[in-house]
């Protein structure tokens, strides 16, 4: 417990030791256009918790106390009050408001810097703000101009020393660099900082205008940065940058840069923080992009090995299914065709004996009823398994066979094109083409009203790879706006195709049924289009 208790205080304590020491070391860099003190209180409120505030404003008044009485400035204790706590307090009820709306210590993308700067500018107006109205009150200034100037000062003063101190405290407490970034980044400032720095000191050590252009060249190593490590490299750049001009001019001898340099140094380090903010962001975004990507080919690859499995599940099972007709029809061809082969034996050797006993009319009808189921077990072994199919090959059986013979009973005009070599063709490939035509002409048939079917088929190779291409059309009334339940002839078409990885497309037409169809020999994968 006792250590539990003591743990705020000696954190407190912390802090307040280690803002005075700050403090204490910034103080001397304070100029009338560069208040690093006002930037270190502004980033110490920003980042530390709200029960740490007491600690830190004591600290603060103790070091400007000490400072007073280390310089015995004439400063009585009202005067003290009036100067020192106004801008303490305007900070810290601006700081206060602003985290209560949802300010954090960011500056991840641009919108966090933006409306850090936003909070920075609103702040040191207000403080400026009120100081200008005491300094109005209590020491009253006979010229407005003076007043103004001072006001000026006081504004671009600290903004500036919020720019320079605030990204630098926001990165060591809270986006500290990893060890590889601080390599990248020491390794550019070898190869590019020190030789910017180099340049600046001779341009500087000439007469005017050469240290001006000087102060415009230094924003190019801060752009450097920028673009490279981001904000990160951007504020680092920009701070090493400004002090070490400070310090050329220090030992040069030249006059404290004016009001024009800082304030293209503000305006100049506001882009280069947003440039840097958009360029971070803009990295993370595409490594989420390229992360997403090795993701998304992950799970291409994945679906494109489950498409395969399907494919060749699918195609299984159509061998399965073909196998499975061929044995049905072998077996019915081997035992019902010699069963009516052997009736129709026996009905004509009592032929005879039947006319004798004036019963030759039945054997006529036994010998027609004989005829049909002959016809009929044709039919249906020709369903299970083409035996044309294997007999004439694909071309002649689709120009010659059993599909022809339906057409033609049905009035339909049957026109064919027919080019390749069906031998390029693995006997999937050659059955699936068959059955297709086979399931197009029977519902043209059935269904069409047609007067005319056309087949074009071409078989070849291109890259490589044996393709079939079916084109099949009708001019019948095409296919209704509702399919009727039940139907599968399309869909078991569609499912056929699929499972040899080609492509099925039906094509819209105003009059009739337009079906293309694309096989891929060998099980290839299905060529995709669009349709």
């Amino acid at each position: 417990m006792p250590s539990k208790l003591s743990s705020p205080f000696s954190t407190g304590l912390l802090y307040a030791v280690g803002y005075f020491l700050l403090w204490l070391l910034l103080w001397p860099t304070e100029q009338p256009y560069w208040m690093l003190p006002y930037g270190l209180r502004f980033g110490a409120l920003l980042l530390a918790p709200l029960r740490y505030w007491p600690w830190l404003i004591g600290a603060e008044l103790a070091a400007t106390g000490t400072i007073v009485v280390a310089r015995d400035l004439p400063l009585g204790w009202f005067n003290f009050v009036a100067d020192e706590l106004p801008e303490l307090f305007v900070v810290t009820v601006c700081l206060w408001l602003m985290r209560r709306a949802s300010l954090h210590a960011s500056l991840r993308n641009p919108e966090d810097v933006s409306r850090l700067l936003l909070s920075a500018a609103f702040t040191v107006a207000a403080s400026t703000a009120v100081e200008g109205a005491l300094l109005a009150v209590l020491h009253p200034i006979s010229s407005s101009d003076l007043l103004i100037q001072a006001l000026g000062q006081d504004l671009l003063g600290n903004y500036v020393g919020i720019l320079l101190a605030v990204p630098m405290m926001v990165l060591l407490a809270r986006a500290r660099l990893s060890r590889r970034a601080l390599m990248r980044l020491m390794t550019d400032g070898l190869l590019v900082m020190l030789p910017a720095l180099a340049i600046l000191l001779v341009l500087t050590a000439h007469t005017a205008p050469q240290p001006q252009f000087a102060r415009v060249l230094s924003l190019a190593p801060v752009l450097f940065f920028a673009f490279r490590h981001g904000w990160r490299g951007a504020s680092l750049a920009m701070l090493v940058s400004s002090l070490g001009m400070t310090a050329v001019d220090h030992l040069a001898g030249h006059a404290p840069p004016n009001a024009s340099a800082h304030l293209f140094l503000a305006v100049a380090g506001t882009g280069a923080l947003m440039l840097g903010s958009a360029t971070d962001a803009l990295r993370r975004s595409s490594e989420r992009v390229a992360e997403q990507n090795v993701y998304l080919a992950a799970v291409n690859r994945r679906l494109d090995h489950l498409a395969r499995q399907l494919r060749d599940a699918a195609r299984g099972n159509l061998q399965a299914e073909e196998n499975q007709r061929r044995h049905m029809a072998a077996e019915l061809h081997d035992e019902l065709g010699q069963n009516l082969t052997a009736i129709q034996t026996h009905v004509k050797l009592a032929q005879s004996r039947l006319a004798q006993v004036g019963m030759e009319d039945i054997g006529t009808s036994i010998n027609t009823i004989l005829g049909h189921m002959r016809r009929a077990l044709h039919r249906m072994l020709d369903d299970l398994r083409p035996a044309v199919l294997d007999e004439f090959g694909l071309l002649r059986a689709l120009d010659e066979g059993p599909i022809r013979d339906l057409l033609n009973t049905a009035g339909i005009t049957y026109l064919t094109d027919l080019h390749g070599d069906p031998r390029l063709l693995d006997e999937d490939a050659r059955t699936a083409v068959y059955r297709l035509a086979q399931e197009s002409a029977t519902n043209a048939v059935k269904h069409a009203q047609a007067h005319t079917f056309q087949l074009r088929l071409r078989i070849g190779e291109r890259q490589g790879t044996v393709l079939a291409l079916l084109d099949i059309r009708d001019d019948g009334i095409g296919l209704p706006s509702r399919m009727p339940r039940g139907g599968r002839g399309l869909q078991g078409m569609r499912d056929r195709v699929t499972s040899l990885g080609g492509l099925f497309r039906l094509r819209p037409e105003t009059h009739g049924v337009h079906l293309r169809i694309l096989l891929r020999s060998n099980n290839a994968t299905p060529i995709t289009t669009r349709i």
